[in-house]
């Protein structure tokens, strides 16, 4: 009883905290990116590095259902800590572009569910539980690819992904063009869906950015790869 009061103090403590943290000029950017916080990310990330590692902690801030503190949660959590329901649940939760990001990256990788939940998300309904899939599809491709049928997942981005809904568009080109980076044999394929589907070929992308159109992102990274 007497941790749950203390986390209880400390979660309101660390709330207005972060309230203070606003900034309105920081939020009207975020929320063009579909982010509803406006603290700046580096001070998030000092309150975090002074905390550290606190797995209750972190639990009373994501039930808060505030962005800024769930992405603080994030920061200090323990991820082989939860469970894999857990982590189903709140991956259906974190609807925000990066509470979403974070949790996919910073957690769900570093679990021991990580492919049972890459396998679920993958064909999911919900567009933006799919994009998760798809997103560690993508670690897979490049870390582990043993296992994995990398013709039949060009067939799917060939067929699905210029009609795919935004996050989920993304995370299949991010998933093309990591095909086309690691894989030599299936790179012509991979540059030919791009080149076919057009998807994100006019992105605007600031100067010395790599365009995400994969055509160009894929020859690029094999180029650097070559020096």
């Amino acid at each position: 009883m007497a941790e749950a009061v203390l986390a209880g103090t400390a979660v309101a403590e660390l709330m207005a905290e972060l309230a203070a943290l606003d900034e309105p000029r920081a939020r009207e950017i975020n929320a063009k990116h579909g982010d509803d916080h406006g603290v700046n990310l580096g001070k998030l990330r000092a309150i975090a590095k002074r905390l550290k590692t606190q797995q209750d902690l972190a639990r009373g801030l994501w039930a808060t259902g505030d962005t800024a503190a769930r992405l603080l949660a994030l920061l200090i959590c323990r991820p082989k800590a939860y469970t894999r329901d857990e982590l189903d649940t709140m991956l259906r939760e974190a609807r925000g572009p990066k509470v979403h990001d974070w949790l996919v990256n910073y957690v769900v990788k570093k679990s021991a569910h990580a492919e049972d939940l890459r396998r679920a998300w993958f064909a999911d309904p919900d567009s933006v539980v799919a994009s998760a899939g798809w997103a560690l599809t993508v670690e897979r491709v490049a870390r582990q690819p043993d296992g994995l049928d990398l013709p039949g997942l060009l067939d799917i981005i060939e067929a699905e992904m210029r009609d795919a809904p935004e996050r989920l568009q993304w995370a299949m080109n991010h998933c093309l063009a990591q095909i086309g980076i690691e894989h030599p044999a299936y790179r012509a394929r991979a540059l030919h869906i791009g080149e076919r589907l057009q998807v994100l070929k006019d992105y605007p992308t600031p100067r010395g950015c790599t365009s995400p159109f994969a055509p160009e992102w894929i020859n690029e990274m094999v180029r650097r790869q070559g020096e």
